[in-house]
């Protein structure tokens, strides 16, 4: 069986942009300027933490959306579903009710990210209880729970381009 394509985390964004990243992997300058834009790592290590911390940002921003039943790092998510995050809804029918359990699980690896990679992922994730799609509606009210959203997700992404070409 053939090896899985990596994936390209920096597709959809403009060539000068993507040319940009590869030159400051090339150069191996990218890993440090994002040190210095991003020093400070975030101390949500345990799932109870990160529960307490999507509540937190859930509460601020989208207070009437429904409860979360679990939140959760996931050592998997990335192997296994090429993703970053997920969210899901189950429900189920107890007697006449309808129950529903939403859930976050957010990659393993945003334990050891810069706090701004990790609320990045926490929004980008509490914006699909809302809006399931990723058109317009759904990154406006990204950008309402973080202004810098954009710039978060291109950093983000340039970042795991690095990882991915160091492990080449």
């Amino acid at each position: 069986m053939p090896p899985k394509p990596s994936p390209n985390y920096l597709s959809g964004y403009p060539a000068h942009l993507i040319a940009q990243v590869q030159d400051l992997i090339a150069q191996d300058k990218l890993a440090e300027l994002l040190r210095q834009k991003y020093p400070q790592a975030h101390d949500v290590r345990t799932d109870k933490a990160l529960y307490d911390y999507v509540q937190e940002i859930k509460n601020e921003h989208m207070g009437n959306v429904g409860q979360l039943s679990k939140v959760a790092y996931d050592s998997k998510l990335h192997v296994i579903k090429n993703a970053l995050g997920t969210h899901t809804t189950i429900s189920r029918v107890q007697g006449g009710n309808l129950k529903s359990k939403r859930e976050i699980r957010i990659a393993a690896m945003f334990r050891e990210m810069p706090a701004e990679f990790l609320r990045m992922i926490v929004v980008h994730e509490l914006a699909h209880m809302k809006e399931r799609e990723h058109g317009k509606a759904f990154y406006q009210l990204c950008m309402h729970m973080e202004p810098d959203y954009p710039q978060l997700e291109f950093d983000l992404r340039a970042y795991l381009t690095y990882l991915e070409a160091d492990r080449r």
